[in-house]
């Protein structure tokens, strides 16, 4: 007889059930990811507030639970094709509800990743978010990027910024060494679209507004805030942060958009981004933000997939409804299944 076989299986069906219906998604530990032969060999601290090291490239990128599967999924593939994963540093930025959470699910899933979290306080902006075309957008949240020059230390002068719904499939530091020349920020540029679109009658019939775009180094064009590179320090120099909340009050009083937080940053940037290969930003898979119906890749050489728009690869896939492309994203997931009924 074995009394404590009942037991240890209750036991074991209560934690699986647990974890069925936890808060946050299970992932498996990620392999380790070490340097090349070639790599500089170098350390970064965030006590080293005034000290710039160009051989570390840092990364930032948002937390949250609706999108930790993509942001664990990101992370995996900018370490999977880096030649120096050692010297990539992560700035993750989340709020305070889920930042404990948050972050051992960071650390279980990748052990010996350099990252370092940054607590986003929801009140800079809640007054200053309009409702938008998608529920998503209006997430405080998804306006941290707005201020990653007053929340990251002094001492990192440029930084990459990704969305949570995209993977990389190239060497980051073929992105990283950009030279973004007199420019505070880098973003591949889509010319061809109408970029009249991306504002309302209003904004356009305002003679005042209208002549925002005035007086810019080239036109205006449409870019993806998935993927920047930003100067920090010429953020700052400039007081840029202060310019997007202007338009964000503006756009309370005047309702000129639609779009969330992409276009504050248009109406402050757009006519003097430089611009990088479209390779750095395939946006658009996940479709437009009313559907989210399936889409090709655009023409050219692709180094970064962005499921921008509403339909995302993990939701797809665990509907069993996945777009053709959604299997370019599936290598990268790192999403455990733990409930026992389970039928994936």
């Amino acid at each position: 007889m074995h009394p404590s076989k009942p037991l240890n299986l209750f036991f074991i069906l209560t934690v699986m059930i647990r974890l069925c219906f936890a808060d946050l998604p299970s992932f498996r530990e990620a392999p380790a990811f070490r340097n090349g032969r070639e790599c500089p060999q170098t350390t970064w601290s965030s006590l080293d507030k005034e000290i710039h090291n160009p051989s570390i490239i840092h990364i930032a990128m948002t937390l949250d639970t609706a999108y930790l599967r993509g942001s664990v999924a990101g992370v995996f593939s900018v370490l999977h094709h880096a030649t120096c994963p050692e010297n990539i540093v992560f700035h993750f930025v989340t709020t305070h509800r889920h930042g404990a959470k948050l972050t051992r699910a960071i650390t279980s899933t990748f052990p010996y990743l350099n990252f370092h979290l940054y607590y986003f306080n929801t009140n800079l902006v809640k007054g200053k978010i309009s409702s938008s075309i998608r529920r998503a957008l209006d997430q405080p949240l998804n306006y941290a990027r707005m201020y990653l020059a007053d929340l990251l230390p002094a001492g990192v002068r440029r930084i990459i910024y990704f969305d949570s719904d995209l993977i990389v499939v190239d060497d980051v530091i073929n992105l990283w060494s950009i030279n973004l020349r007199s420019h505070v920020l880098g973003a591949p540029e889509y010319c061809h679209a109408n970029f009249t679109n991306y504002f309302t009658s209003k904004f356009w019939s305002n003679p005042a507004f209208a002549a925002s775009f005035k007086g810019r180094p080239r036109n205006p064009c449409y870019f993806n805030t998935g993927v920047m590179v930003i100067d920090l320090w010429k953020w700052r120099e400039g007081k840029y942060t202060e310019k997007l909340e202007n338009w964000m009050r503006i756009q309370k009083r005047y309702r000129i958009y639609e779009l969330g937080s992409l276009p504050p940053f248009l109406l402050v940037f757009a006519g003097d981004v430089e611009g990088m290969e479209h390779r750095w930003n395939q946006h658009g898979l996940g479709g437009d933000n009313l559907e989210g119906l399936c889409r090709a890749l655009h023409p050219g050489p692709v180094s970064l997939l962005h499921w921008s728009g509403k339909g995302k690869p993990w939701l797809r896939i665990d509907s069993k409804r996945p777009c053709p492309l959604d299997s370019l994203w599936a290598p990268y997931d790192l999403f455990r299944h733990p409930c026992l009924f389970s039928n994936s």
